[in-house]
């Protein structure tokens, strides 16, 4: 079993250690997996609502352009044809959903494979349960600079002023442990986890 510092988010000290479950924070990292979790969660967040007219939705060309014969040019039945400028599009996109079915068990592998590679990175910090008095970004943006974070995922329970002070920072993703998901896991360099955090997402893993 893997231990780690426990961390005040106040102070740039520890106050103790924390021991990380191996099942999740320390097995093997399977990048196939991965790799079709986050193309998994991409596909389901498209909103497939990409469009082009066919030549039977476009408006006009019910009269043909010029007779059949005759004239020495190639016969043509409708402006509304796809080598006509303004005509139908062939085989253009059409609405329709992206999302494809992956196995929840592969998810669940998938999720414990980008835990483990934070942790293995030593990017995987954990602190109190963290708390503040007001609607502060700025307690947000101390916090960071005073543990050096360029960027973080913070996973904590869904405390209304520590969301609100988090959310309008670019390099910071809130999130609560039930929303925890491997592209938000690997998308951020660090992740931060409070201690409840980790014991709710080591039962939902684990169960």
């Amino acid at each position: 079993m893997a231990t780690v510092k426990l961390y005040n988010p106040n102070q740039k000290k520890d106050v103790g250690s924390f021991d990380l479950s191996d099942v999740v924070f320390g097995a093997e990292v399977k990048e196939h997996l991965l790799y079709a979790a986050v193309r998994y969660q991409r596909a389901r967040a498209r909103s497939g609502t990409h469009k082009a007219k066919e030549r039977a939705e476009i408006s006009g060309g019910g009269k043909k352009p010029w007779k059949q014969k005759g004239t020495g040019r190639a016969r043509q039945g409708t402006t509304r044809a796809p080598q006509w400028r303004g005509g139908g599009v062939v085989f253009g996109p059409r609405v329709r959903s992206h999302a494809f079915k992956l196995n929840k068990k592969t998810r669940r592998q998938a999720l414990i494979s980008a835990l483990s590679r934070r942790a293995g990175e030593s990017a995987l910090m954990v602190i109190e349960d963290w708390e503040i008095a007001e609607f502060r970004t700025r307690a947000v943006v101390d916090f960071m600079g005073r543990f050096e974070l360029g960027d973080m995922l913070l996973i904590a329970a869904p405390d209304e002023k520590l969301v609100r002070s988090a959310r309008n920072l670019p390099t910071v993703t809130f999130l609560a442990p039930d929303g925890v998901n491997v592209y938000d896991v690997l998308r951020r360099r660090n992740l931060v986890m409070t201690r409840s955090a980790v014991d709710a997402v080591t039962a939902r893993l684990t169960r």
